[in-house]
């Protein structure tokens, strides 16, 4: 069986598939890069929560592509800057036409704003939440939500950029063990990281509506 998950970011479809490699080898995962997107349109990201983006998105492309669609909505909420910037993540600085390009802008503006403040107010947390779309049987076009999940990964942010690894604002999201997220190797980042939690709850549901399905066939 084939899982579309509605991204073109290949770091995020590499840490998705590592994530369902280990649950359920009989599940393909595939990108929207693996599509013919001629007629495709892109859903409009204008939601207020992560939950009515990642709604959106996986209705829209389940529509689209007749496929079982997991779209996820994810990001930065910094404490003190009232949980910014939240669902504007991705282009926060509104600079940058490609994705390295765009976090690179986003990390410089994100630690503008914080300045000076001292480490115990910089708390923040990664958010992910992902919904997932089937096509409907007898409608035209048609899709509905059938499961939707959240992740959370607490840290707080750092005065510079360390470590290689991730993508976005992984440089600048300091853990516990003082390590930034993109000092993480890719399985430790799996194992605890926003998108790991809800990518694994995510999977519990498929597997049990595949058993349904495999059920009633």
């Amino acid at each position: 069986m084939q899982l579309l998950l509605a991204t073109t970011n290949k770091k995020k479809l590499e840490e998705f598939r590592a994530i369902v490699a280990a649950l359920d080898e009989s599940l393909e995962v595939i990108g929207l890069d693996d599509l013919d997107q001629e007629g495709i349109e892109e859903p409009e990201e204008d939601g207020e929560t992560f939950e009515d983006n990642a709604r959106k998105k996986a209705v829209g492309y389940a529509k689209q592509t007749g496929r079982w669609c997991v779209a996820d909505d994810s990001g930065l909420e910094v404490d003190a800057l009232d949980g910014e910037p939240g669902v504007h993540s991705a282009r926060y600085a509104g600079k940058g036409k490609k994705r390295k390009k765009r976090d690179k802008h986003n990390n410089k503006k994100l630690l503008a704003e914080l300045g000076n403040l001292p480490p115990e107010v910089r708390t923040a947390r990664f958010v992910c939440v992902m919904a997932l779309a089937i096509p409907d049987t007898f409608a035209v076009q048609g899709a509905t939500i059938a499961a939707l999940t959240r992740g959370e990964f607490e840290g707080s942010i750092g005065f510079e950029k360390r470590g290689e690894n991730g993508f976005g604002y992984d440089p600048l999201l300091v853990l516990e063990d003082g390590r930034t997220s993109a000092e993480l190797e890719p399985e430790e980042k799996n194992a605890v990281s926003h998108r790991g939690q809800a990518s694994r709850t995510m999977m519990k549901h498929i597997a049990t509506m595949r058993k349904e399905l495999a059920a009633s066939a």
